[in-house]
């Protein structure tokens, strides 16, 4: 969270997914940061949740546990970036910048 904040940008953190889902954050969520394995719902899962709800949130996934089936599956979602741990600070700001610009996108057609 320290991070993402001192790149100049506005985070919350949920300790869960379904936390999130039940707050009023997601409707003005323009980046989502998840991973793979939380309690309850998996970051996977939130993400496909968001696309079926059709409130898909550009996704950035990170995990300790990287699988390469995981990874296959969750860019084949849609997920902007997978990233696993430990990642360089640089690659993460890329991801966040590639979201924001999807997010704009997204934004700019409806």
């Amino acid at each position: 969270m320290d991070l993402i904040k001192s790149m100049g940008f506005e985070a919350e953190a949920f300790e869960r997914a379904e936390d999130f889902l039940r707050s009023s954050r997601h409707a003005d969520t323009s980046c989502l940061i998840t991973d793979v394995r939380m309690p309850g719902m998996t970051g996977l899962e939130l993400h496909a949740r968001l696309v079926a709800s059709g409130k898909p949130i550009p996704t950035i996934v990170i995990t300790a546990f990287p699988e390469e089936a995981d990874r296959a599956r969750a860019l084949m979602a849609g997920v902007v970036c997978y990233l696993p741990k430990p990642f360089d600070e640089d690659h993460l700001l890329a991801c966040i910048q590639t979201a924001l610009v999807s997010f704009s996108s997204r934004e700019e057609e409806s």
